[in-house]
């Protein structure tokens, strides 16, 4: 059965390829009734996906985000619920957040270039549009030029953290992230934990300072990674969260919104815990 729950949601306001209002459009015809909207490192998204939405009463929508932080050899995205994104202090952190992607993705395409697979940075914002530029964006440009038939095989060789263009950028440390989104009435979560190298430390440590739940129903796990997930939920305390971690690159076999969600009581836990943080930041 499709789920009615996704909180794992990305549009073009960073790596997503809808507008709000298309993927407002689709999780309505797919089903949904809770969604969260989580671009990268910036809530631009927002503002539309709430217009859009007037027209379906029964959706409601979570203010959601999704933030890079790093760790000596790995990184870790930490989601966001319940925030009050307008802070004007939140918001200025995040535009200097989004400056450094655009720099990243500047030196990533000068080393393209210098290893023969060439694209055209008005190509790379064309593709960001008034968004965030990430390395989604480049990897469009390199399918349109003709190098791969996929985004996600331009990651596999050249875009991802080992590949040969790979370039960083400055990130927060995680156990900032936590604080950044607790600063603001958030409810931290961790993102798609099995990508990070040692998930069962980085767990540990970001409960200690302050993580207050963890994707579980993540879309791209399979049955038994899913129940190993919610016995750690439940062993460190942790909110069973999830999501299609939907963007619509257009990759084979890319979940769709509402492929897997968490339950219904996820909501209902993430709203005490929005609350306890709220009634702490005041």
């Amino acid at each position: 059965m499709a789920a009615t729950i996704d909180l794992h949601l990305h549009t073009l306001a960073s790596d997503g390829r809808l507008t709000s209002t298309e993927l407002i459009q689709m999780v309505v015809k797919n089903g949904l009734k809770t969604i969260s909207v989580t671009d990268h490192d910036s809530t631009e998204g927002l503002a539309e996906a709430y217009e859009a939405a007037k027209e379906f009463p029964d959706l409601r929508i979570i203010p959601g985000i999704e933030m890079s932080a790093d760790i000596p050899g790995d990184e870790v995205h930490v989601l966001g619920y319940f925030l009050d994104y307008h802070d004007e202090e939140f918001q200025a952190q995040l535009t200097e957040f989004r400056m450094g992607r655009v720099g990243r993705a500047r030196v990533m395409v000068e080393k393209l270039d210098a290893l023969g697979k060439a694209v055209e940075w008005e190509r790379v914002m064309h593709f960001a549009g008034d968004g965030t530029v990430g390395r989604p964006h480049i990897a469009l440009a390199m399918v349109e030029a003709g190098y791969f038939k996929e985004p996600k095989e331009a990651f596999e060789e050249y875009l991802g953290n080992d590949g040969l263009a790979y370039y960083d950028r400055p990130k927060l440390a995680p156990a900032a992230g936590v604080e950044m989104i607790k600063k603001v009435g958030g409810v931290p979560v961790l993102a798609h934990p099995t990508f990070m190298n040692d998930m069962e430390a980085g767990i540990a440590n970001l409960k200690k300072v302050g993580l207050m739940g963890m994707e579980v129903y993540y879309a791209q796990y399979d049955d038994d990674t899913v129940r190993h997930l919610a016995r750690l939920a439940k062993e460190y305390d942790l909110i069973p969260c999830g999501g299609s971690d939907y963007h619509g690159m257009g990759n084979s076999r890319e979940p769709l919104p509402g492929t897997l969600g968490p339950p219904e009581e996820t909501i209902a836990l993430l709203e005490e815990a929005a609350a306890k943080a709220k009634s702490e930041r005041a």
